[in-house]
């Protein structure tokens, strides 16, 4: 109910679009069914603001996360715009293959646009996410698991380090931990950009600062890579941050 009372607070008479990213970057947080039915009512009776549901990382939950979009509630069909791919579910990222499903308006608008700003993908591209979309899903459970598996590491070796907290997401392949117990004068970090940056030059790790998302104090990690990476990763930035003390 919390959220949907910040949704409230935020709607003004300029507001056009509300953007919904569930399971998101750079958290990895995910609504669940009761939060965005608290949502969909709040956007109900403001009928005069559009939805973007962003559910490129719909497949990609842990813990019995149930997915639910906004898309589903009846009353909103006719605002809500549904934005998805195959880059991140299906690990097609190079193939650059997204797709829309919207109210026939907004869906015509896109295609203009579309049509004048970038070329059309490719045959290859299409036809191999149409095999992605209808062929066996049987490995993305499979997929899911080994994502879940580098998950529950990253978040351990993290809650591991002094100075650093990472709360566990629902879904998607990022961490967002705090910094902020190292942003002091002890360290002469002041800014979550500093420490990544400085991060970066004495470890060789790269990560996003929690800034660049709207959010001081925090970075993004991505464990979508391999658990050797993740391990040297995590021994890098807990050795950085003692270093710092």
């Amino acid at each position: 109910m919390k959220t949907a009372k910040k949704l409230k607070k935020a709607i003004t008479k300029k507001t056009k679009w509300v953007i919904l990213n569930s399971p998101s970057n750079p958290t990895g947080a995910g609504y669940t069914k009761k939060e965005i039915t608290d949502l969909a009512k709040v956007l109900i009776k403001n009928k005069k603001v559009h939805i973007l549901s962003d559910d490129i990382y719909e497949h990609i939950k842990y813990d019995n996360f149930n997915f639910y979009t906004i898309a589903q509630n009846s009353k909103l069909k006719d605002r809500t715009l549904t934005m998805n791919g195959v880059s991140k579910s299906y690990a097609m990222t190079g193939w650059r293959i997204g797709y829309a499903a919207g109210p026939k308006n907004i869906i015509k608008a896109i295609g203009k646009i579309q049509s004048q700003s970038t070329s059309n993908p490719s045959s290859i591209s299409q036809a191999a996410a149409v095999e992605a979309l209808n062929g066996s899903q049987g490995f993305i459970q499979k997929r899911s698991k080994a994502f879940k598996d580098r998950r529950d590491f990253v978040v351990k070796s993290l809650n591991n380090i002094k100075g650093i907290t990472c709360l566990t997401p629902n879904g998607a392949f990022y961490v967002f931990p705090s910094c902020k117990g190292l942003l002091n004068k002890k360290t002469k970090l002041k800014t979550d950009t500093a420490f990544v940056q400085k991060l970066l030059e004495k470890s060789n790790v790269a990560v996003v600062q929690g800034s660049a998302f709207g959010l001081d104090g925090y970075f993004r990690i991505s464990y979508a890579t391999s658990m050797q990476n993740l391990k040297k990763a995590m021994e890098r930035i807990k050795f950085f941050c003692e270093s710092l003390s």
